[in-house]
């Protein structure tokens, strides 16, 4: 009678014991591999070329339908074929490091930004406009709220300090990122930064105020020095700028603070 009719089980080797995990390890590392890049990774041995084909595809599949979702204009620019090869680029080369899904695109900025560089055929246009379309994604998931408590809505800007909303970011782009389209893709950056600033409503809606370059440093310098009254960040804007009249600067500066608070991009002044 054999071992095993009596009840008894053989005890396995322990260089099995050892040895599974690394191989299910190797395995899992060659089906990603695969998975991510067909073309050039072998597939794990033993399974159906047609099995791997359904992987393959909802994998891509699924990170290319949510990026076209969340860059619409940038897709439409570079149409299917031009999308799909600036995607597989993307999905085989970046290693994300968040398993969020939603923070794919911020992943696929960073792509653009830090590893793809300059390739033919890419617009000059292409890490802006992808900013520019990320900016409304990132403000409307962005898990911050203004808080009202030791704020006067109706303080005066000038004498107090402007509480700029913490759901407001200038920016500045060298192309007109707002109209590029299908039919409008410049080659070239025109003589003048397009800037705006980005905000996300009491109404929960992402907002952009296009803005000239003296507004967006305002802006900027009460990101940076959140302490200073409104009348201090003017004088100190008229300084950074000499070629323009301190005069224009004040008045002008006071008309923007007053804008700025009208769309809600400040929340008031600090209540002392």
């Amino acid at each position: 009678m054999k071992d095993t009719d009596r009840g008894i089980t053989k005890p396995i080797p322990q260089d099995a014991v050892s040895k599974a995990p690394d191989d299910l390890a190797r395995l899992q590392r060659r089906f990603a591999a695969h998975i991510r890049d067909p073309a050039t990774s072998l597939p794990p041995p033993g399974v159906e070329d047609r099995r791997l084909q359904v992987y393959r595809e909802l994998f891509f599949n699924n990170v290319a339908g949510l990026l076209a979702g969340n860059f619409p204009v940038l897709y439409r620019i570079l149409g299917a074929d031009r999308w799909e090869a600036l995607v597989r680029d993307f999905y085989r080369d970046h290693r994300c490091h968040t398993p969020l899904f939603h923070e794919i695109s911020q992943e696929f900025l960073a792509y653009l930004s830090e590893e793809r560089g300059a390739r033919p055929g890419d617009p000059p246009f292409l890490f802006e406009l992808a900013h520019y379309e990320w900016v409304e994604l990132a403000l409307a998931l962005h898990e911050s709220d203004p808080d009202a408590s030791g704020v006067d809505p109706a303080g005066d800007l000038l004498s107090g300090v402007p509480i700029l909303s913490p759901l407001a970011w200038p920016l500045a782009y060298r192309f007109p990122v707002h109209q590029l389209s299908p039919d409008f893709q410049p080659t070239d950056p025109p003589a003048d930064l397009s800037c705006f600033v980005a905000w996300r409503d009491h109404d929960d809606s992402v907002r952009f105020l296009a803005v000239n370059v003296v507004t967006l440093r305002l802006v900027e310098r009460m990101q940076q020095h959140p302490e200073l009254t409104g009348h201090a960040q003017l004088t100190g804007l008229a300084e950074e700028l000499p070629q323009l009249d301190p005069s224009s600067v004040l008045e002008g500066g006071r008309d923007a603070l007053e804008q700025l608070r009208a769309q809600g991009i400040l929340l008031g002044t600090r209540i002392l």
